[in-house]
């Protein structure tokens, strides 16, 4: 069973910068493209950004020059390094395959933005 764990998210001042991480287990991530996906209260869930499992990104409008996703795939690895961070990013982010069915959600990890 794959298991994912994300972490990294806190507590930032807009402008301020984070980088998040999604560990998985039971599987190998480097066959497939991953994607990193939030959720705000009362929102739906949203991409963010995703990677192929060459290592080509792809990324929201609204993140697109503050955002960079990258992998490592010897870790088993995805991250995503948030710059210049705004109170609308604020979320729990979330990681998964792109491929569906997606494996079992994670818990998240809470990325709040405001002074």
């Amino acid at each position: 069973q794959v298991q994912l764990v994300e972490s990294g998210g806190a507590l930032v001042q807009p402008g301020g910068s984070l980088r998040l991480s999604c560990a998985a287990s039971g599987t190998r991530i480097s066959a497939y493209a991953m994607v990193w996906y939030r959720q705000a209260p009362g929102n739906g869930r949203e991409m963010v950004a995703s990677i192929s499992a060459g290592g080509i990104p792809n990324y929201r409008d609204t993140v697109k020059g503050r955002f960079s996703i990258s992998r490592d795939n010897a870790k088993n690895t995805v991250y995503l390094e948030m710059n210049s961070l705004k109170p609308e990013d604020t979320a729990v982010y979330y990681c998964n395959r792109v491929a569906t069915p997606a494996w079992s959600w994670g818990q998240g990890t809470q990325v709040t933005v405001s002074t």
